[in-house]
Protein backbone atom coordinates (compact mmCIF):
# COMPACT_ATOMS: atom_id res chain seq x y z
CA UNK A 1 0.00 0.00 0.00
CA UNK A 2 1.40 3.37 -1.38
CA UNK A 3 1.51 6.04 1.60
CA UNK A 4 2.52 9.43 1.28
CA UNK A 5 5.55 11.45 2.55
CA UNK A 6 5.43 15.09 3.63
CA UNK A 7 8.09 17.19 3.20
CA UNK A 8 9.11 20.80 3.49
CA UNK A 9 10.86 22.84 0.28
CA UNK A 10 11.96 22.44 -3.20
CA UNK A 11 13.00 18.72 -2.06
CA UNK A 12 14.47 15.80 0.25
CA UNK A 13 17.66 13.74 -0.07
CA UNK A 14 16.66 9.97 -0.21
CA UNK A 15 18.77 9.62 2.97
CA UNK A 16 17.59 12.02 4.74
CA UNK A 17 13.65 10.44 3.91
CA UNK A 18 14.99 7.13 4.73
CA UNK A 19 16.69 8.97 8.49
CA UNK A 20 12.88 10.67 9.37
CA UNK A 21 11.44 7.65 8.57
CA UNK A 22 13.71 6.00 11.31
CA UNK A 23 14.07 3.24 8.83
CA UNK A 24 17.86 3.88 9.94
CA UNK A 25 19.72 6.26 12.09
CA UNK A 26 22.94 7.39 10.31
CA UNK A 27 24.36 8.03 6.93
CA UNK A 28 26.48 4.72 7.13
CA UNK A 29 23.90 2.99 7.54
CA UNK A 30 21.86 4.46 4.83
CA UNK A 31 24.70 4.02 2.20
CA UNK A 32 24.79 0.58 3.12
CA UNK A 33 21.03 -0.08 2.90
CA UNK A 34 21.07 1.41 -0.45
CA UNK A 35 23.93 -0.91 -1.55
CA UNK A 36 22.24 -4.06 -0.22
CA UNK A 37 18.55 -3.66 -0.83
CA UNK A 38 16.32 -2.92 -3.58
CA UNK A 39 15.04 0.39 -3.69
CA UNK A 40 13.20 2.45 -6.41
CA UNK A 41 12.59 5.53 -7.44
CA UNK A 42 9.83 6.17 -9.83
CA UNK A 43 10.25 2.48 -10.80
CA UNK A 44 14.33 3.05 -11.66
CA UNK A 45 16.51 1.55 -9.54
CA UNK A 46 18.44 3.70 -7.46
CA UNK A 47 21.31 3.84 -5.22
CA UNK A 48 22.61 7.44 -4.14
CA UNK A 49 21.36 8.66 -1.07
CA UNK A 50 22.16 12.07 -2.12
CA UNK A 51 19.26 11.70 -4.72
CA UNK A 52 16.68 14.47 -4.57
CA UNK A 53 13.40 13.71 -4.44
CA UNK A 54 10.16 16.10 -5.29
CA UNK A 55 6.71 16.34 -5.63
CA UNK A 56 4.76 13.35 -6.98
CA UNK A 57 8.34 10.80 -6.81
CA UNK A 58 7.45 7.60 -6.23
CA UNK A 59 9.76 5.68 -3.59
CA UNK A 60 9.65 2.13 -3.23
CA UNK A 61 12.15 1.06 -0.36
CA UNK A 62 12.50 -3.13 -0.79
CA UNK A 63 9.85 -4.76 1.57
CA UNK A 64 9.34 -1.96 3.78
CA UNK A 65 6.93 0.47 1.63
CA UNK A 66 6.17 2.78 -0.83
CA UNK A 67 5.47 6.28 -0.82
CA UNK A 68 4.39 8.97 -2.89
CA UNK A 69 6.76 12.82 -1.87
CA UNK A 70 4.17 15.60 -1.12
CA UNK A 71 5.87 18.94 -0.24
CA UNK A 72 3.53 21.32 2.16
CA UNK A 73 3.86 24.92 1.93
CA UNK A 74 4.98 26.68 4.68
CA UNK A 75 1.77 28.91 6.19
Amino acid sequence: MQQEFQFHGEYITLGQMIKVLNILESGGQVKQFLAEEDVFVNGEPENRRGRKLRADDIVQLSTIGTWKMIPVSKK
